[in-house]
């Protein structure tokens, strides 16, 4: 068993608030900000096609794990 660390650096408001949002669904990969690149720089976020013209980002486990520290319940996606 593979044993992570749940925080790998602080994040700013900015970058949790991006990890609450994409908590509830993906967002257009075209909608992305500067958090979103940062966020997965450090395997919080990935890009997944479902449909090859529109790219999406969303939550890896280690995000989700990021918001569990937090309190926070993450989705079962």
């Amino acid at each position: 068993m593979k044993i992570r660390p749940v925080i790998k650096r602080l994040l700013s408001h900015h970058e949790i608030a991006t990890l609450l949002l994409l908590l509830h669904a993906p967002i257009d990969a075209m909608a992305a900000t500067p958090d979103v690149a940062s966020l997965q720089e450090y395997g919080y976020v990935e890009i997944v096609s479902p449909d090859a013209s529109r790219p999406q980002i969303r939550l890896t486990d280690d995000g989700n794990a990021v918001l569990r520290g937090l309190g926070i319940k993450p989705s079962s996606n």
